[in-house]
């Protein structure tokens, strides 16, 4: 059977590691034509010799104004559009609020949040003439509930639930859906779960996601049909009490 998003074109960003990874092989081993967009031109390289002809890489830094607004272009020019924004990429930090280093704080907001707005500020002009598109956010629990060491982090993905859902009221009427997914602790570089055998043991005690449970679920909300929107979703390993 035919996957509702074959043949649609989809920018993963973050999509070097972790959560964005799996999605951008996920979406390719569903028909998509995945743009990989993140700093590290080499990983991106080679996941698009991974993944095929269908994978185009772009090389972006996401506090970059200029940056931003070329991944936009450069996908419409070599794909023909610009169905689905999946917005990955993040910065993470914990510990005292007191003790943290201004420059992480501010790239922090750089990236969770000001590069979540700017990237779905310069995709909706295209979405919006078209009648359709799907901008996904990669939120956290931490968005959902304040975890006790992350002041800043929770502080941005508090930050983008209150965009996204204030931007979804605004273009709803033109055919563009915004939806927002928070994962619980996930195994990846960014939670420091990255040792094989401990990632072995933490998901089989379900103390973990793995990225692929985080991409399976966003694919989910992704093939909806038009009429309907999952707007908002939380997921969480079993054991993990929040």
């Amino acid at each position: 059977m035919l996957s509702p998003l074959s043949g649609k074109v989809a920018i993963i960003t973050g999509a070097s590691s972790g959560i964005g990874r799996a999605m951008s092989q996920a979406l390719a081993e569903l028909g998509c034509k995945v743009v990989l967009a993140a700093r590290s031109a080499e990983k991106l390289n080679d996941l698009a010799l991974e993944i095929g002809p269908d994978a185009l890489a772009i090389s972006t830094d996401l506090t970059s104004d200029a940056d931003i607004k070329a991944m936009i272009e450069k996908t419409i020019a070599h794909f023909g559009g610009v169905d689905i924004l999946y917005e990955c990429a993040g910065v993470f930090a914990t510990g005292p609020f007191a003790e943290a280093d201004p420059d992480h704080i501010s790239q922090i907001l750089d990236v969770n949040v000001r590069g979540v707005m700017l990237a779905a500020h310069a995709v909706l002009p295209h979405m919006r003439k078209r009648g359709t598109g799907d901008i996904l956010v990669v939120g956290s629990i931490a968005g959902v509930s304040e975890l006790r060491d992350e002041a800043t982090y929770s502080a941005s993905k508090y930050a983008v639930q209150t965009f996204v859902r204030i931007l979804r009221r605004q273009v709803a009427a033109d055919g563009v859906r915004v939806g927002i997914i928070c994962p619980g602790t996930v195994a990846t570089e960014l939670w420091g779960v990255v040792d094989p055998e401990e990632v072995k043991r933490r998901v089989a005690a379900h103390e973990v996601l793995t990225p692929e449970d985080v991409a399976s679920a966003s694919i989910l909300m992704l093939s909806q049909p038009a009429h309907v929107t999952i707007r908002d979703l939380v997921i969480l390993p079993q054991a993990q009490d929040i």
